[in-house]
């Protein structure tokens, strides 16, 4: 396993109470290996799988490349991190040509993974997926894992899935921030707390949203409305478009979060300067 963070490191640690002998390397980490060299030393003789589980970029494709040169014909590279899936093709093409399996796992689990299990979405080659199929069974839970289609094709499946985190999380941050703002005095923590017996929205995250409210006050005043994104969302509006296809919900939710991040919005500024303009409208000045 490289990459021992909040997703990683959890791996690992599943993986090693189901039995199965786990070599680590994370610069960050101690008592892993020093060098992706060692750990692949460490591995013993071909069929070796590595597991990548670090931040999609220069990063994975650092460690990738990196690899080519430490492997074996008949070894299996592993990428579970949330990269695009025309990169995953990419290396899958580069890995076979050596003679190395690569597999792209769509991962989905969080920090909750340890004890739940994570959601695997698997492309790869029959072969390359056959050599790993242990551990993916291991790593899932019951019904949480499928080899879904060639390399590629499970990168794509968890970008779509990402893309539909967004649109519900957006759903529901909008319809919080509606009862927030009504003329009801609603308890929140209350109210999503009954929504999850019996409500035709009930859901994980739901119950994520119930458990922040616990936590944080009704009022959520400590956490900052600042939304980061890491890319799912715009590769699935990006492919919406290839195909042709309406995404309005997923694309709004991803503007949003632009929008979240803007101390002050200048397109705001824009249009009040227009109604300003046209209409003799009055503007608010600092």
């Amino acid at each position: 396993m490289v990459g021992l963070g909040r997703m990683g490191g959890n791996m690992a640690e599943r993986l090693r109470r189901n039995g199965h002998e786990v070599a680590t390397y994370d610069p960050g980490v101690g008592g892993s290996a020093a060098t992706l060299a060692e750990l692949v030393g460490q591995l013993g003789e071909a069929p070796r799988s590595v597991w990548l589980m670090v931040p999609a970029g220069a990063i994975t494709e650092a460690a990738f490349q990196e690899l080519l040169g430490l492997l074996a014909p008949g070894d299996v590279v592993v990428d579970g991190g949330n990269a695009n899936f025309r990169d995953s093709q990419r290396r899958g093409a580069e890995a076979a040509a050596q003679g190395i399996g690569f597999v792209d796992a769509g991962t989905s689990g969080g920090v909750w993974g340890l004890d739940n299990g994570y959601c695997l979405m698997v492309g790869g080659s029959d072969a390359s997926v056959a050599v790993v199929e242990p551990a993916f069974r291991s790593l899932a839970p019951e019904d949480g894992y499928a080899h879904v289609g060639p390399v590629g094709a499970g990168h794509f499946a968890k970008m779509i899935h990402n893309g539909i985190e967004y649109g519900l999380m957006q759903a529901f941050a909008e319809g919080f921030e509606i009862l927030k703002e009504s003329e009801f005095d609603y308890d929140l923590t209350e109210l999503s707390g009954i929504w999850r017996n019996g409500s035709v929205v009930r859901s994980w995250l739901l119950d994520l949203a119930h458990q922040a409210f616990q936590q944080e006050g009704g009022d959520l005043a400590r956490i900052k409305g600042y939304v980061e994104d890491s890319g799912e969302g715009c590769w699935t509006i990006h492919e919406a478009m290839v195909e042709n296809v309406p995404a309005p919900v997923i694309t709004a939710a991803l503007f949003a979060r632009f929008t979240s991040r803007q101390d002050e919005s200048f397109a705001a500024k824009v249009n009040a300067a227009l109604r300003n303009q046209f209409g003799g409208h009055a503007v608010k000045t600092d």
